[in-house]
Parts: structure tokens; sequence; C-alpha cells
């Protein structure tokens, strides 16, 4: 972690016997201070529950929902009971302390307070979490996106801070921002989507995911592509088949608020297999609609130039009668014009296939054939990850 990262954000809270990292205290005055030695937090509740109602919630403001679902490691399976502790401000920017609210916290000597918006959930068997609270408002004096702090406490690892909850509407949360998040538990930038007076943010938690010293490891061997629990990064390839033939269009950008496939083939191309995959994947997306966009994006460095590539992939539509998957390409998978190297992709893997669910990595997959039982478990993946909010917008 840099210094900057050490003197505006981190802090220690105790509650139940543990330390608690958190991320930065305000005073009750408008004062925003770094707290490296916080007042104790508060014992939380004996029985925490999977849901949580802040004390935000009673407050006038965006009535915001943040729920997801706490895996392990591997990225795919549920981990019961995690206590997540979360803190916010107000609408105002700022951590109040409310002597009446029984979680409020005291500030410490220096003034110094999580406030009282804040609560802990601990999740069941599924894994899942849901936190109703309001949403948060940006500290009055820094120019930080607004943000709700996370910590996680697992049955047999020491207690650790992941990333904030952040807002991809945020104008603060910008590009530069992005780039340097840590991911401390999968990516904290979540897409709203609403329901009634309601808006609902979903942010998966990978535990250990990118915790320096944390005991298990989260990707082994061949690697290619972001980890399970990132984002996918925006980037722009150029459509030679499909929806967007002739343009350069972002998949994640334009198609991004539901799931997406992003099949990437860079320096060893086995296009028997190819037609194989693409068949299955033009199948599948006329059968989901808009609610699934499938991309195949060709990266092979050593090509013939663009007009090479955009011919190859403009016959192989043709041929297999693409009507719905994107056929596209880039220079190579190490292109900073497009800015797909900010997706890790390993050109020399023969495959690499990201499954993601509004710009959030749920899985992937290195090499992978085409057969009837990989197919069944795209589908099955597909299926998996969709909760009671998939289809809104």
């Amino acid at each position: 972690m840099d210094t900057s990262r050490l003197s505006n954000f981190l802090l220690t809270v105790f509650f139940a016997g543990l330390n608690v990292l958190g991320c930065k205290g305000q005073s009750a005055s408008p004062m925003v201070n770094n707290l490296p030695d916080g007042p104790p937090a508060g014992k939380p509740p004996v029985d925490i529950s999977w849901t949580d109602k802040s004390p935000g919630w009673k407050l006038n403001g965006p009535k915001l929902l943040i729920t997801g679902i706490v895996f392990k490691s591997d990225g795919r399976t549920p981990a019961p009971n995690v206590v997540v502790y979360y803190y916010h401000t107000n609408t105002e920017g700022r951590y109040v302390h409310i002597p009446e609210e029984p979680q409020s916290m005291p500030p410490n000597a220096q003034g110094q307070t999580h406030g009282h918006i804040r609560g802990w959930v601990k999740t069941g068997a599924n894994g899942v979490y849901e936190i109703y609270t309001i949403r948060p408002g940006k500290y009055p004096r820094f120019e930080e996106p607004a943000h709700i702090h996370l910590t996680v406490q697992e049955p047999d690892q020491k207690e650790y801070y992941i990333d904030d909850v952040v807002f991809d509407d945020d104008p603060l949360l910008t590009t530069p921002k992005r780039l340097k998040m840590e991911n401390r538990g999968g990516t904290g930038v979540v897409r709203l989507v609403k329901k009634d007076d309601l808006f609902i943010g979903e942010r998966n938690i990978i535990l250990g995911l990118h915790i320096p010293g944390y005991a298990a490891s989260s990707e082994q061997g061949i690697t290619s592509g972001r980890s399970i629990g990132e984002d996918v990064f925006s980037f722009i390839p150029t459509h030679a088949w499909g929806p967007d033939k002739g343009s350069k269009a972002c998949p994640v950008c334009k198609y991004g608020q539901f799931h997406g496939i992003l099949y990437f083939v860079g320096n060893h191309p086995n296009w028997s297999e190819i037609r194989k995959w693409l068949t299955f994947f033009e199948a599948e997306s006329i059968r989901r609609g808009k609610y699934l966009k499938v991309y195949f994006v060709y990266g092979k460095a050593d090509h013939q130039g663009p007009t090479d590539q955009n011919a190859t992939l403009a016959a192989l539509g043709a041929e297999l009668n693409i009507q719905h998957v994107a056929l596209t390409y880039v220079p190579s998978f190490h292109d900073e014009a497009s800015d797909v190297i900010h997706n890790k992709i390993n050109p020399e893997v023969e495959s690499t296939f990201i499954l993601f669910k509004r710009r959030n990595i749920f899985d992937k997959y290195i090499n992978l054939k085409p057969t009837e039982t990989n197919f069944e478990q795209i589908i099955n993946r597909l299926e998996a990850s969709k909760n009671a909010y998939f289809g809104l917008e």
C-alpha cells in the first residue's frame, strides 16, 4: 500500500476483541483526519443477520441496497459465517456521532469517529449479504469518490479491509483512479439499478483476493486475464462482423448492463475449435436476447495487418451466418491504443473466456475445449450468476 493510502485511509477499529482495519475517520466538526488509533467500535450484535438496515435508512436521501455474495478464494464457492463490517458518511459527506443511536461510535480524543451509519452482516450458507442504507456523500474537502468502507472477518483468518464500495456513475471515479484500485476482495465499483425508489448495487467479495500474506492463493499455473471478482476494463476493438460491423465500439460500455462473454484468441488460433464455440455462442445469444452479448476478440500479434484480420473474421462470420456475436480484432493483446492491454490477456494461451455481469468478472476459463460438457458448464454459470435484480436497468 502506498503512503497516500496510509495517510488518508488507514485506521484501526476494535470490536469484539478484534482489530478491524478501516480507511478514514472524521471529526464531529467538518475536519477530516487520519485515525491511526481509533476508539472502540463497540461490540457487534450477538446475533448478526445476513441482512442489516443501517441508521441511515431513515434519513432523507436516495435509498440504497448493497448486496452480493461472499466467495471463497476460488471465486465460485459461497463462504458462510463471514462478518462484514461497514460504515459510511451521511449524504453531506460527514461522519456524525449521534449518542442516542445504539451503534454510533463516540469520537476519540481527536474528535474522529466512524459516526452512526454503520453496522454488521454475517453470511449464511449461501454467502449472501444485504445492507440497506442511504447513498453517502463525498467528503467536503477531498475530491474522493463517495464510498462505503468494508472490512471482513473470516472464521480462521485475520480481519482485513477490502476495496471501498464506490459508484460507477460518480464523476470523481476517473480512469486514473480506477487503474490505481487495489481490487482487494475484488472490485468495489458497483453499477446501480433501480426498483421503484430503491437503488441496488452488487458488490461480490472474493476472500483473500489481492490481500498480502493471505493463506490461500486464488490463481495458480497458466494465467490470462483479470481475476474473478475484478472488473473487465473498457477497450475498443475493431468490429469486422456483427451488429457493429465497420465501427469501433467498447463491449462493456455499450452492452455491459447484463451478461457478457469475451472470447479472446491470440497468437495460436485453433480455427476448428473457434467455429464450434462461435456456433454455440450464436445459439445462446439468440436464446437470451438482450441479456447476453458475446464478443470474439482476435489479437494475433504477427498477423499481416488490420486488412487481413478484417477479411479473416468477415469470411468466418459469413461462413457461419453469424448475426449476433461480434467478431472483433485488436493489433495485439499488448496494444495500448485500444486499452486492451489493461485486461491482461496472455497471447500465448490458445483461448481465454471471460464471463461477466455488469462488468464484474464472475468466471474465467483458459484453453477450454468446445465440448457439450463445457457448453453446459457455461450455461450453468450464466444461470447461477443471476439474482432477483438481474433484469433491472
